[in-house]
Order: C-alpha cells, then structure tokens, then sequence
C-alpha cells in the first residue's frame, strides 16, 4: 500500500529535497507552505512529471486553525497520514541576545516550537493505534544550533531547535508503544536559503573552516538521513538523532 507522507516547509531548501526523495521512493507526498505558493508548486510539479503524486496546501503551523484544516484536507483527500516530516522553520537576522525583543523571539518560537507541536499532535491522533491507526513515523528537522548555542547570531532559532529536540525524546517515549516512532535529524551549514534570510547568504563561504570536512552540505543530504529514519531499516529507533553537520 502507498504510503502518505506530509513534509511541512517543504517548498524550498530542506523541505524540498525531503518531498523529492520521499515521492522518489513511493510515497505520495503532500507538502505545506506558508507563503511560497510558486516554490510549492514547482515541487508538486517535479514529482508529478515522474509519475508520483503530490499536493501542496497553504498553512501557517504556528495558526492552530491553519494546522487543523492542513490535516482535515490531507484527511479528505487521502484517508490516512504514514509520515510526517517537521521541517518548517524560520529565523530572523542576525543579532545577539541583548538586542532581541520578545517579538522576534515569540516569532520564532511560534513557528519553529509551536507548530511543531501542533504537527506532530495531529500526526499522533491519525497514527496512533491508541487512536485507531495503523503506526507511522515522526522525523523532527532540528539543527546543530540545538547543539552549539548559535552565539552573537541566531541564540533564539538554537533554543527553538532545543525544544524541538525535548519535543523528539519526549513524544517518542510517550506513543512508542502505540506504533509510533519518532526521531530527529540535526543538520549542519547547509546550503539553502535560509542563510540569506537571515542576513548573510555566503555564511557557509564564511564558516567552512570550522567544518572537519571543509564544505556545506547539501540539501539532498540531510534528506537522506530523513528517509533513513523514516524507513523500516530504522524499524528500532526512536528517540535518536541523526547530525548531518560535516562533523561541526
């Protein structure tokens, strides 16, 4: 049976290269964004022209409303969700601590924590045989930044990815017996968008040399690592973390 999978964010950079691999490997995929309808329709056009099936759907994960109607209509139109991928995420520019306001960091929180939250509660109530499901798989996007704190530049979107991380131990330990495993993937300096987002498009160019293995990483990469912990090849791991980080 095909399985469903929503990658949330998956328009651009990480999202998107986690939706091509995903439909690559047979599943049919549905997407959300926030703003970038074009962007998402390139991608649903992509895994459309090699024969697989996708759907893209405008939602804001940090509007609990927004949230609902995103699985309410994967619900109608596939009867059942087998994997979820929290991927979408924001940053905002570069500062330090001292020069944030509470409502860049609530921003940021609302998004990267919140939404999250709210995704993989959805997830859980149409996977869980708690719930009448059939089990499923939960792969969290964290980052490195949980990790190394992001000092004088992103310390929010570092304790933002944090949570995430408590989020992944926490819910895995909590719906493991009911058919669902759930597991993280930290990436590293990797190259998307979202360094130009933040202010500094050639950050990698700039921070190579802090890297063991002296470049960025790609995309596809970290998507890898994604279908890894999503497959039956991950059948015994939940509550683990894969880092993709060229050893930073």
């Amino acid at each position: 049976m095909e399985k469903i999978i929503l990658v949330t964010g998956g328009g651009r950079g990480i999202g998107a290269a986690c939706a091509l691999l995903a439909a690559s490997r047979g599943y049919t995929v549905c997407i959300s964004y926030r703003t970038d309808a074009a962007a998402a329709a390139e991608v649903v056009a992509a895994i459309a022209s090699a024969g697989g099936t996708a759907l893209s759907i405008q939602a804001d994960v940090s509007d609990e409303a927004a949230v609902e109607s995103l699985f309410a209509q994967i619900d109608k139109r596939f009867g059942r969700l087998d994997a979820l991928i929290n991927n979408a995420g924001i940053l905002s520019p570069q500062m330090r601590v001292e020069q944030m306001d509470a409502a860049r960091i609530n921003q940021i929180l609302a998004t990267n924590v919140t939404g999250s939250f709210l995704c993989a509660r959805e997830a859980v109530r149409r996977m869980s045989t708690r719930h009448g499901g059939q089990g499923g798989s939960i792969v969290n996007i964290s980052s490195r930044a949980a990790v190394l704190g992001s000092p004088g530049e992103y310390v929010d979107y570092a304790a933002s990815k944090a949570a995430l991380d408590a989020l992944t131990i926490g819910l895995s330990k909590e719906v493991a017996a009911e058919r669902i495993r759930v597991n993280g993937v930290r990436p590293g300096l990797i190259d998307t968008a979202i360094h130009a987002s933040g202010g500094e498009p050639g950050r990698i160019s700039r921070l190579r040399s802090s890297v063991p293995m002296a470049r960025g990483g790609e995309p596809l990469e970290v998507a890898k690592a994604a279908l890894w912990l999503l497959s039956d090849e991950a059948s015994y791991t939940t509550g683990s973390f894969i880092e993709v980080s060229g050893g930073r």
